[in-house]
């Protein structure tokens, strides 16, 4: 209605104020929804009336007080899910609508966010802000996209489902390891997609690949709440029906055309997840996943996890030799200088993966991965003299 993303936020800011002040007095009113809905629309037309000018007064109001959109052109039966699909607007980059998305819609942090992306956290507090200031001097209409306009938002809708989900699966601040939360959120507007477009290969494939990752949560901590190594869990308490499922889903995502990101994502999941134990995982076919993701989305912690699959694979100095290009772009990443420190020890290079792990556990935000590193970094014992 504002065409100001900042105007917005802060009206509805004000009418939930208002709520928490008036409901305990009054009572909860019939239609919850609508009351606020009015008190931010109210809001906003009080601000437009004291900020602006005759004529932007005129354009704004009668922007804010003429006809409205039908309610739902769009045909998405879940209201988180249609409200994803109106912010990943085609104007903006694609990054720019997925992380907008996870700010404004999702809770992400700026950080998390930023995290998720690689960058540094001033830096997408910078891109949010363009964005924003993009939507309202472009005039970008933010309305519920008609049925017909949802497949050029759908990988952006996709992108912002899966970072959901990382977030959620390998949390990168706090004190939790794993956000519940938000891995069960990620799932459910999966199937959501999966159910809105069942002829999509992607869709069906993170869907596949979100219960694959999430059949191993379980194992993944201990009694206290640290982080167990994959190939240290018991996978006796590994979600069998998850897993069923997700290779139902892959494997008819993979019928229906060549596979994309999230197939191939999923299909090294599978491979981890059918696997009776640790030995028997398939790390040659898991190496040659991620160069066929590595084709697909050449990012740096793409070639970061096939250089630890070519270690297991082929022995740790290949993969070490992998990871030495990798070092500028991922040089503030916790899990590049964790690994680097692994393969290190695997060689019997003890002081050179103390300093690997010393570097990891200053980067890392999470109180389970700090003390897990600690752990690994005690257990190389004391430095050569």
């Amino acid at each position: 209605m504002t065409g100001d993303w900042d105007l917005a936020e802060e009206c509805a800011q004000e009418a939930f104020a208002r709520a928490l002040e008036r409901w305990p007095r009054d009572g909860v009113p019939r239609r919850p929804g609508a009351w606020l809905t009015t008190t931010a629309r109210n809001h906003a037309l009080n601000r437009i009336r004291r900020g602006a000018t005759e004529t932007e007064k005129l354009r704004e109001l009668g922007r804010m007080t003429g006809p409205q959109d039908p309610p739902d052109p769009s045909g998405v039966p879940d209201d988180r899910l249609r409200l994803i699909f109106t912010c990943c607007h085609p104007a903006l980059a694609m990054e720019a609508r997925v992380a907008l998305t996870l700010r404004t819609l999702l809770g992400l942090t700026t950080g998390e966010i930023a995290r998720a992306f690689l960058v540094a956290e001033p830096a997408m507090a910078q891109r949010l802000v363009r964005a924003k200031r993009k939507i309202r001097e472009a005039g970008i209409p933010y309305r519920v996209p008609p049925a017909r306009l949802l497949p050029e938002r759908t990988a952006s809708v996709l992108g912002v489902v899966y970072l959901l989900f990382n977030e959620g699966y390998t949390a990168t601040e706090g004190d939790a390891a794993v956000r519940v939360d938000l891995c069960a959120e990620a799932i459910r507007l999966a199937r959501v997609l999966h159910e809105l477009m069942p002829g999509d290969p992607e869709a069906g494939g993170l869907l596949a690949l979100l219960l694959l990752q999430d059949s191993r949560r379980a194992a993944r901590l201990d009694a206290s709440g640290d982080l167990v190594p994959l190939d240290e869990q018991d996978r006796d308490r590994w979600d069998r029906a998850a897993i069923a499922e997700g290779v139902a889903l892959l494997d008819e995502a993979l019928g229906q055309g060549e596979a994309g990101l999230y197939q191939v994502q999923a299909a090294v999941a599978a491979c981890h997840a059918t696997a009776r134990t640790a030995a028997e995982t398939d790390w040659p076919q898991i190496a040659a996943l991620y160069g066929r993701l590595a084709a697909l989305t050449p990012s740096p912690v793409v070639r970061l996890n096939r250089a630890v699959a070519v270690a297991m694979a082929d022995g740790p100095a290949a993969g070490l030799a992998l990871l030495r290009d990798l070092e500028e772009d991922l040089r503030d990443y916790h899990l590049f200088h964790a690994a680097r420190a692994d393969l290190l020890r695997r060689l019997g290079r003890r002081d050179d993966a103390a300093a690997a792990y010393e570097k990891a556990l200053a980067l890392a935000r999470t109180a389970p991965d700090r003390r897990h590193l600690a752990r690994r970094l005690a257990g190389l014992g004391p430095r050569e003299t």
